[in-house]
């Protein structure tokens, strides 16, 4: 945040790394270290603007805009206007990196962005940790309680490529879930069309809507069985909204640990058993790299405190 003066207002004129960035996005990358909220004031207070222009939070940028930039003083450094801004670092286990792609296995618990009270997620904190990166994106999400396999950009380039992939099923995403229940088919495929919503607390909620919901698409493969568990590979042929957590809880198997969908009884029990956690883990992901179009399996083996789990129940029965 070196450049952007704190007692002045300072012109920025958006590069090749900013093509196509929202707006509040772009901000959040340049203004290291100052916090979201004040971020989404100076936008929509108008102290932001693009091309002499009031904009959106949402809007998107182009090469050559022109951003004004209101003064910004962090609280913390009155009266001491050098003091940098202290990172504490995570260790995220990198399981790739190249010029154009970061690779990661994301941590249970961890946001992958900020946002509802959450102040800083997986892509702020990479942010803030390299700040050597030109560009920064997610290419796709993965749920707060959901650990594994997560893909970033690091070229505007292969952002692009790799939502084309992805929308044009050009990937193949594979989780591991433990449900509730004795699942017997060896390979199943659901299709149940899924409907996003807010409680009337404001919570974003999904569910299985013939008449409105999207078309949402899920194999589930059948790894092993227990008595009253059964652990199970699902394929994403969709990429919904909670579409694994939402088909099976629909079908009567709530992924253990599920604090939207599951079976909260269970849950409690589960707790005091060591499993403190939903039980989903994004493990494959195969695609092709999106500027040199070799094949690549990107792969997060189940984690520790899950395979404890797995072990713990013992023997399957199948």
């Amino acid at each position: 945040m070196s450049d952007i003066r704190k007692d002045s207002v300072t012109m920025v004129t958006v590069a090749e790394d900013g093509d196509g960035q929202r707006l509040d996005n772009y901000l959040m990358r340049l203004l290291k270290g100052v916090p979201k909220s004040h971020i989404y004031r100076i936008i929509r207070s108008g102290e932001v603007r693009v091309n002499k222009g009031r904009a959106q939070q949402t809007d998107r940028l182009k090469i050559g805009d022109v951003l004004r930039i209101p003064p910004i003083r962090l609280a913390q450094q009155e009266g001491q206007p050098n003091a940098p801004v202290h990172v504490q670092k995570v260790d995220f286990q990198v399981l790739f990196e190249d010029d154009a792609m970061l690779v990661i296995n994301k941590p249970a618990g961890m946001a992958v962005h900020g946002g509802s009270g959450i102040s800083r997620g997986v892509i702020e904190q990479l942010r803030l940790q390299h700040p050597d990166y030109k560009f920064l994106e997610l290419v796709h999400r993965l749920d707060r309680e959901t650990s594994g396999v997560l893909l970033l950009a690091k070229k505007r380039s292969a952002l692009v490529a790799l939502h084309e992939a992805i929308r044009d099923n050009e990937t193949d995403k594979r989780y591991l879930t433990m449900v509730k229940g004795r699942w017997t088919n060896p390979r199943q495929s659901v299709k149940l069309p899924l409907l996003k919503y807010l409680t009337a607390e404001g919570e974003r909620r999904v569910s299985v809507n013939h008449q409105d919901g999207q078309p949402s698409h899920t194999v589930f493969n059948l790894i092993n069985g227990w008595e009253q568990y059964t652990l199970l590979e699902a394929e994403l042929k969709t990429g919904r909204t909670h579409q694994i957590r939402v088909h099976l809880s629909h079908l009567g198997f709530p992924i253990l640990g599920d604090d939207k969908y599951g079976d909260f009884p269970l849950n409690k029990q589960l707790a005091r058993e060591n499993l403190k956690r939903m039980f989903l883990h994004a493990w494959k992901l195969t695609l092709r790299h999106p500027l040199k179009g070799t094949p690549m399996v990107l792969q997060a083996d189940l984690p520790a405190d899950l395979q404890a789990y797995v072990a713990s129940l013992g023997q399957p029965l199948r």
